[in-house]
């Protein structure tokens, strides 16, 4: 006997709390935070840009580690360490993550591959703040 009416596919999600909750909940490596702050730092490099326009991994490596570094100055590593973001490969999972949820957009050129090999997380956000005699 058909069911009428004929069940509904469930409608796509567009709310993009709802998306990122989602993301969140396939891959828990990273927390919530992780995402939001890598938006802000997206959003903050590209308000300091004459025009709007696509940027690539590493300039979205430099703009995080600048907004990081204004946001949390000295305890920047350990806020991306409680977050699950130990290295700039990491941003690049999350960016792709986003990527994959239709919450940023990519061109052909992207790579999660971009993102590896970016800088020491210890070196740029640790080693500024270290006075002389306290360096490793």
């Amino acid at each position: 006997m058909p069911l009428w009416p004929p069940p509904r596919p469930p409608a796509p999600m567009s709310d993009p709390a709802e998306i990122l909750n989602r993301i969140v909940a396939e891959d828990a490596r990273y927390s919530l935070e992780a995402y939001v702050f890598v938006n802000e730092s997206l959003r903050h490099l590209q308000d300091g840009l004459e025009e709007r326009r696509h940027v690539t991994g590493r300039e979205l490596l430099e703009g995080i580690r600048i907004y990081a570094l204004e946001q949390f100055g000295p305890l920047s590593r350990e806020v991306f360490s409680c977050w699950g973001v130990t290295r700039c490969e990491d941003f690049g999972e999350i960016v792709f993550n986003l990527v994959d949820g239709q919450l940023l957009g990519k061109t052909e050129e992207d790579r999660r591959e971009d993102f590896g090999g970016g800088y020491d997380f210890r070196a740029v956000f640790e080693a500024p703040f270290l006075g002389r005699g306290e360096e490793e």
